[in-house]
């Protein structure tokens, strides 16, 4: 079983972190996973920077162009984490744009992946019916679960299309702005998550984006099975650099 399904059947609410690789500085991508691991991070979503993150808002975006500067590339990141498997048991996301993808070649990346130990994929620009007409089949090969981004836009008809060719869990985006865009949750936000939890979808739900400590994390896993946070933990290591790790995980969980 992929980690990823034995971590969503666990009964514990799960707490997601994301970091740009490569960021703070080009090495620190495995002691930055070893640490959130050692301090009671459920899953990690690793990102692979790129020139032009869509999604992201102003935090991760200059954390990626930073980690570019540094000299972070694809083929860097997986000789980086080519030992991480030795270290660290909870799962491992790559969360990327498609664009370098393609130009590794996306049977050679989704390979890579399965060899050094990653779970899954979350790439924010790959339409839905393009992965499942043409990439589904490469990255279950792999062992790969691609994880589906929705937002309070996203028709019915269009969940339950993710939902039905998923097999780990939907990103749920908190509302239809960039990352780090938002703090607290309003009724808006609030009627959206009660809407898709009594959708009884097959795979859980983790929410995204707006979730920054210990009342938003709350607030989501209320809703969903986990949350995910990054800006705000982009904003802790561009402070503290990859000390107190500790300290932000505790104000998260505590």
């Amino acid at each position: 079983m992929n980690r990823i399904n034995k971590k969503l059947n666990e009964s514990k609410k799960l707490l997601s972190i994301y970091f740009s690789a490569g960021f703070p500085s080009l090495n620190d991508t495995v002691s930055i996973i070893e640490s959130l691991e050692k301090n009671g991070v459920d899953m990690i979503e690793i990102g692979l920077p790129f020139s032009d993150p869509l999604a992201d808002g102003p935090t991760i975006q200059k954390s990626s162009t930073a980690a570019l500067k540094n000299g972070m590339t694809t083929e860097t990141l997986f000789n980086q984490l080519k030992d991480i498997r030795k270290t660290v048991s909870i799962p491992l996301i790559i969360m990327g744009y498609f664009n370098p993808m393609l130009q590794y070649g996306v049977e050679a990346f989704c390979k890579k992946c399965q060899e050094v130990g990653i779970d899954g994929l979350i790439i924010p620009d790959l339409p839905v019916d393009v992965y499942n007409n043409q990439y589904k089949s490469t990255f279950e090969k792999y062992g790969l679960i691609n994880v589906f981004l929705i937002t309070p836009q996203t028709s019915v008809e269009r969940i339950n299309f993710i939902d039905s060719i998923s097999n780990g869990f939907i990103y749920m985006v908190s509302s239809a702005s960039v990352t780090g865009s938002s703090s607290g949750f309003g009724k808006e936000q609030t009627d959206y998550f009660k809407r898709i939890a009594g959708m009884n979808l097959k795979n859980p739900q983790v929410i995204g984006f707006g979730i920054s400590d210990n009342e938003t994390f709350a607030q989501a896993t209320t809703y969903a099975k986990g949350a995910i946070i990054g800006s705000a933990f982009i904003k802790h290591l561009n402070k503290n650099g990859v000390t107190k790790i500790d300290e932000f995980t505790r104000n998260i969980l505590n």
